[in-house]
């Protein structure tokens, strides 16, 4: 039994690998629909960047290698990410990775009152969004390691 077990009750066990399972399907099923789709790029979203840090996005929309290199990063981030928290293996890479991933998304597209975007939100946000809650979200089960409960590094890291 693992102290993160003795700590936990079932119910916030079941609730935190559901959380788990839920972003995990969330990346994969966007890393898919990406790779399944030949047309898709990011050059519209990373041209759409505003705020501190744009110039740095829109530099990699201006240069088709780098865009080619983002964009396979980013499928298959989505994917092995996913696929990671869904399994429940090498689960702190892909919490890490997903932090970062999401650290990105949201540095590229911040949430504030003089910002406008070509591309619609499906809400009204200043400083908090989706993106934010989900990169929260992320950061509380990096603390709870349920994999090593219910997941595949319950065998990849047995003491």
């Amino acid at each position: 039994m693992t102290k993160v077990n003795r700590n936990l009750s079932s119910i916030q066990l079941t609730l935190l690998v559901l959380l788990r399972l839920s972003i995990g399907w969330h990346f994969f099923y966007e890393g898919l629909i990406k790779l399944l789709n030949p047309g898709w790029t990011s050059v519209g979203y990373l041209m759409d960047s505003k705020g501190f840090m744009s110039g740095f996005f829109q530099s990699f929309a201006a240069n088709p290698t780098t865009i080619q290199v983002v964009d396979f990063l980013n499928i298959w981030g989505l994917i092995a990410i996913g696929l990671g928290l869904i399994l429940g293996a090498y689960t702190k890479i892909a919490k890490i990775a997903a932090i970062l991933l999401l650290s990105f998304y949201y540095l590229s597209h911040p949430p504030f009152l003089s910002l406008e975007y070509l591309i619609p939100t499906e809400g009204n946000y200043f400083i908090i969004n989706k993106t934010l809650i989900e990169l929260l979200a992320i950061a509380v089960l990096l603390v709870f390691p349920t994999s090593k409960i219910l997941g595949f590094d319950r065998l990849i890291f047995k003491k």
